[in-house]
């Protein structure tokens, strides 16, 4: 069986979101060519095939649906962010020159033929562009938005509104312009939000530096960040100090400082300070071409209602153009209307009938909100769990480094002999603890604080749930909860850890957390929402109403095991309502299980784990558990917007086609119904960008 290679386009041209869904549509038709999307916001095409070398048939693919539309490879040195659409400026003189010729043939009294001669010119020049790409694709027997213009500009001319139909094509060529101009300013926008790939990196070798792409840096290498820089590559500082600016990836403002031995991230800007790195990732690996390319392919996963509008689109203009042909034949057969009236009146039809204004700000709104969350510090993996934040009904959050901040501190250590020292119980606690990165460990660790030689550890195991065993000098050492030690559980509030050697309990070790600042309020605030907000954790009934209670949270699950977690999520999920959406918070690597089998999963603290980015739908890059919050404000001014435009788009079109039937609508509303719609569509969109 051969791999499937996966092939990257741009698809230099492409200014309709129609047209992108045509192509993806026609191959998808090739059983050779797997998981086909073109998303029109990032104007790629991704495919995967266990073919070689696929471009030249894509290319002839995509040649016959959209002429003008070049396939680029992604890495090509032809490809310029400024400039991958077609809004050139010679389609402006053309418009300009030919508005110049039709005012003279139309409204100048001219001597002759010069009048006939100049609207014909007019009619040329302006519908060269139109008419070119109406053939060609008429010629492959397809038919689009430049077949329905076109005719509806030369139908207008013969039946006598010359004038009408030149100004159809005005505003038409006109409105596509400025409509390819905005799209362009949104995805420049989206693109400025997201501007934190660094161009190079400064790679230090022996006395030297020489600078190169970030792509070129080897795990191991040392690279040189100064001020001012960003930071290309994962990384462990080795020499010097500095303070970073991670707002680009955490939506967090305040400087870091940074020093030897500190992990840092790439995207991260040298504010202050010279420091040298040493890259423990390759470019690919690192956390910002991780978070570029979540963000860029986010759109690929569909919500309901993009998926439903890409569908209803494919029949939407084929039903205008049955209806076009029935008001043309039937009009005169039941009214007084002539048959140039009801031609001129179904020619309005076929102007109206482009769904570009519905096609294009329904994927643009997603892609905005997306872009939105992410320059937040919050990773939204698809535009279906954007659109599912704002159904979310119950949010159940892991206690532990969610609710809490996750690190314990040793409060006290207890010994129940006289033949270990509380010394000695700690130093067994480490040593059992020393491959682990639960928050737990790294406390007895740095309580600890001294260099644990491990040779001598032989048949370690991890118990779910309730702790570790592992043997040392003949010795059986079981580290964990009351149920692991088989021990009746102190009254102590906090966190108890027990240490027992083969069979005798020789002490115990407690440890406290601290409930994180904002959590009560938090809490509060979704409730407020109508949210039922939940808690589930290992910890025992005590601790955990303690701090239920304390943040004044619904409903509290303790002592739980994960797979008593799976299970409650699961019951949970079996009794939700048909639209309700089930969200639960965690850490994205101890609750993996539960993360994916939730409606939406939410990482907290996401930032560098690439197992909390797998895990989850969602990724808090920061540990704040505001932009939980803050993501369900965005999802739903997200599909508000959305909502708006739909109704403004219908509306109009649905208004046109109606005074176009009773013959109280010109041409120039059917243009407005169209272009005009779709470019106030596109500004309304943009107001997801703009808002704080």
């Amino acid at each position: 069986m051969n791999i499937l290679k996966k092939y990257e386009y741009i698809l230099k041209n492409l200014d309709c979101a129609d047209c992108a869904n045509k192509i993806q549509n026609k191959l998808l038709e090739n059983p050779d060519y797997k998981n086909v999307i073109v998303n029109f916001n990032t104007l790629k095409l991704t495919l995967e095939s266990e073919l070689e070398n696929v471009k030249p048939e894509i290319v002839k693919v995509i040649g016959k649906l959209e002429p003008e539309v070049e396939v680029l490879d992604i890495k090509s040195k032809n490809i310029n962010n400024e400039n991958l659409s077609k809004t050139k400026n010679y389609n402006l003189y053309r418009l300009i020159v030919g508005i110049i010729v039709m005012i003279l043939g139309v409204y100048v009294k001219l001597p002759g033929y010069t009048n006939l001669i100049l609207t014909i010119s007019a009619y040329v020049i302006l519908l060269f562009r139109t008419a070119k790409n109406a053939i060609k694709l008429l010629m492959k027997k397809t038919i689009d938005e430049n077949f329905l213009v076109t005719i509806s500009c030369i139908g207008a001319y013969f039946v006598g509104q010359q004038a009408e139909g030149l100004m159809v094509i005005v505003l038409y060529e006109l409105g596509k312009i400025l409509e390819e101009k905005a799209i362009n300013n949104t995805r420049k926008s989206i693109a400025e939000l997201m501007n934190i790939k660094p161009e190079y990196a400064n790679v230090k070798h022996e006395d030297h530096e020489y600078k190169v792409t970030p792509e070129e840096v080897n795990v191991g290498d040392i690279i040189i960040v100064k001020q001012g820089e960003k930071i290309p590559i994962d990384g462990i500082v080795v020499e010097g100090n500095a303070y970073l600016n991670t707002s680009s990836l955490t939506g967090e403002a305040k400087l870091q400082e940074t020093v030897v031995g500190n992990p840092v991230l790439s995207g991260s800007i040298n504010e202050k300070g010279l420091i040298q790195i040493k890259t423990t990732k390759k470019y690919e690996d690192s956390t910002v071409n991780k978070i570029l390319e979540l963000v860029e392919n986010a759109t690929d996963k569909k919500a309901k209602t993009e998926t439903f509008v890409n569908k209803a689109s494919r029949i939407y203009t084929p039903i205008v153009l049955i209806l076009a042909l029935l008001v043309a034949i039937l009009l005169p057969i039941i009214s007084d209307t002539t048959y140039i009236e009801s031609i001129y009146r179904a020619l309005i039809f076929l102007v109206v009938s482009c769904p570009c204004a519905i096609v294009i700000s329904v994927p643009l709104s997603y892609f905005s909100g997306i872009g939105k969350a992410s320059k937040s510090g919050i990773l939204i993996k698809g535009s279906n769990f954007l659109d599912s934040l704002k159904d979310v009904s119950t949010i159940a959050f892991d206690k532990t480094g969610t609710l809490t901040k996750g690190k314990f501190e040793v409060e006290k250590i207890k010994s129940f002999t006289n033949k270990y020292s509380e010394e000695e119980i700690l130093k067994y606690a480490a040593i059992g603890e020393a491959n682990s990165n639960h928050p737990i460990a790294i406390a007895i660790l740095n309580k600890y604080g001294k260099q644990i030689n491990n040779d001598d550890v032989s048949d370690f195991e991890e118990i779910a749930g309730k702790g570790l065993s592992y043997k040392i000098d003949d010795k059986i050492i079981k580290i964990g909860n009351h149920e692991l030690v088989e021990y009746e559980e102190e009254k102590d509030i906090g966190t108890t850890i027990y240490v027992k050697i083969d069979e005798e309990i020789i002490g115990s070790i407690l440890l406290n957390d601290t409930i994180k600042q904002e959590a009560k309020s938090v809490i509060k605030n979704l409730k407020s929402l109508g949210i039922k907000t939940m808690m589930f954790t290992g910890d025992n009934d005590k601790i955990a109403k303690k701090v239920g209670q304390e943040i004044e949270i619904d409903e509290i699950k303790s002592e739980m095991l994960p797979t008593d977690k799976y299970d409650e999520m699961e019951k949970i999920i079996g009794n939700r309502k048909a639209n309700e959406k089930i969200v639960f918070v965690g850490d994205g690597i101890n609750d993996s299980p539960v993360l994916a089998i939730s409606d939406i999963g939410i990482s907290m603290g996401g930032i560098g784990a690439s197992s909390a980015i797998e895990a989850s739908d969602v990724v808090i890059m920061t540990d704040d558990l505001n932009k939980i919050e803050e993501a369900i404000h965005i999802s739903k001014v997200t599909n508000n917007i959305i909502k708006q435009n739909l109704i403004f788009a219908l509306s109009i079109k649905i208004i046109v086609l109606i005074l176009s039937v009773l013959g109280l609508a010109q041409m120039w509303m059917a243009v407005f119904a169209d272009v005009g719609v779709t470019l106030l569509t596109i500004l309304n969109t943009i107001r997801i960008l703009k808002r704080k």
